[in-house]
């Protein structure tokens, strides 16, 4: 921690006492005088159940730029922002949808200004060279393109390298931030890892979950607003938007440079709330938002296993595909009639040897491939084919245009059964997550401090 942020946090410290001490004085001569006070739903907060606003209601309507202690962000930085959402989401967005967020982009921007200039402010430098170096991972790693075909994607989206490499320096100052000034203070002991490490033995078979989330922070005050504004989200994620975009953009938790991945999972780690709502997800399915303490959560369930248990899926399987196509004006039953045909055709190959003779006699094709694991198929296949023993065949499969095919288990290896986690593993993910709570509250404290002016 620098000694900037130890004197402040002296200062807010004994700011607080003095605060207590005359509320406390307040408070005694309140009560002798008219009973004990009462507690509201805002705290110190007094807000009369009948209100009457003064004056017009026009601070609310306002042009998308601001000044972040001294920091300018331009409308132009909104734009290009907002563009990469839009991009991401194939630009299938209505006016109302686009205009939220615009908002809640100004909202993000002005959170990485403020990232930044406390990485400032504790000597972090991030160098051009370290944004360069990320740019070219993201563009191959995200966007399978090379640098220069990344540039001009994002020109025709109507974006820039240049926000996007904002948006980079934002999340390495954060990460830096916390790794000088909150991870030093997070302890975990050995003896919790420890715990943890026998109980995830004595569960092993049990469920595991890796799964995404958004997380948005709300008040008292803020809550119905979060809520209709997660609730927006949730329309766009239905309606095939990227879940990896909105986490990025719109998450306040410290996985949202990861795309708000939470990695695998047991629901026991997680709140209450948390794991009750996925318990009963099925993988790629969302659910949210989910209120839990201090804001909202939208969770995706990317994938389910059993802990410390080999996951049949992960079996690497050596297929043949045999395939016949159809004449362009063969009509449906005369395609069930050949399906069929085939079908008891490549029951007589009894096994993967004679596969390329029946093919031939009855003109189809034969392609083969030793090295597919089952869980990159689709989840019909995937059931049907790890329910076959060496040398049976799928159903067949397929359409009137694409033809039909089938495939023939060849072989197959089975995965190992999973290790636990190693001691260091589990000891990481529990500073993450502790991490990750402090890292909200070090945010807060920033907005709350922060000087902004809105254009």
């Amino acid at each position: 921690m620098t000694i900037r942020n130890r004197a402040r946090i002296a200062a807010g410290l004994l700011l607080s006492l003095a605060a207590g001490f005359a509320v406390v004085n307040c408070a005694i001569a309140q009560e002798a005088e008219s009973g004990p006070v009462q507690e509201t739903a805002q705290g110190a907060i007094s807000i009369p159940d009948n209100i009457q606003m003064f004056g017009k209601d026009s601070p609310n309507i306002r042009r998308p730029t601001a000044i972040v202690n001294g920091d300018i962000i331009t409308g132009t930085d909104v734009e290009q922002r907002l563009a990469l959402i839009l991009a991401a989401n194939n630009n299938k967005v209505s006016a109302e949808e686009t205009e939220r967020l615009r908002l809640q982009v100004l909202r993000n921007l002005i959170d990485e200004t403020l990232e930044i200039q406390e990485a400032k402010v504790a000597d972090i430098d991030i160098t051009d060279a370290d944004v360069d170096d990320a740019y070219a991972r993201v563009a191959t790693g995200n966007f399978h393109q090379t640098v220069p075909a990344l540039d001009a994607y994002l020109v025709k989206v109507g974006s820039s390298s240049a926000s996007l490499k904002r948006q980079i320096r934002g999340e390495l100052a954060w990460q830096r931030v916390l790794r000088r000034n909150v991870q030093p203070f997070i302890n975990v002991s050995e003896a919790e890892v420890n715990d943890l490490l026998a109980q995830l033995k004595a569960e092993k078979g049990t469920e595991e979950y890796r799964l995404g989330e958004i997380y948005l922070s709300a008040t008292p005050e803020t809550a119905t607003t979060v809520e209709q504004n997660a609730r927006r989200i949730m329309d766009q994620l239905r309606q095939g938007g990227s879940f990896v975009a909105y986490a990025r953009q719109y998450s306040e938790a410290s996985t949202a440079a990861v795309g708000g991945d939470l990695g695998w999972i047991r629901l026991a780690q997680l709140p209450t709330e948390l794991a009750n709502a996925a318990r009963d997800l099925s993988p790629g399915q969302l659910v949210g938002p989910v209120p839990v303490g201090g804001g909202f959560s939208i969770l995706l369930l990317i994938d389910k296993r059993q802990l410390l248990t080999a996951d049949p899926r992960d079996a690497v399987l050596a297929l043949k595909q045999v395939s016949i196509n159809f004449p362009a004006d063969t009509s449906e039953a005369e395609a069930t009639r050949r399906a069929q045909a085939f079908a008891d055709a490549m029951k007589t190959a009894h096994g993967c040897g004679a596969v390329d003779a029946v093919a031939a006699k009855i003109g189809a094709q034969v392609v083969a491939n030793d090295q597919v694991r089952a869980r990159d198929l689709p989840a019909a296949l995937q059931t049907s084919l790890l329910k076959l023993s060496i040398g049976e065949e799928t159903q067949p499969f397929g359409s009137l245009k694409e033809g039909v095919r089938v495939l023939m288990l060849c072989g197959r290896d089975d995965p190992k059964a999973e290790n636990a986690p190693s001691f260091d593993e589990l000891m990481n993910q529990m500073q993450d997550d502790r991490v990750n709570k402090r890292a909200q509250m070090y945010l807060r404290d920033l907005r709350r401090d922060a000087i902004i002016e809105y254009n």
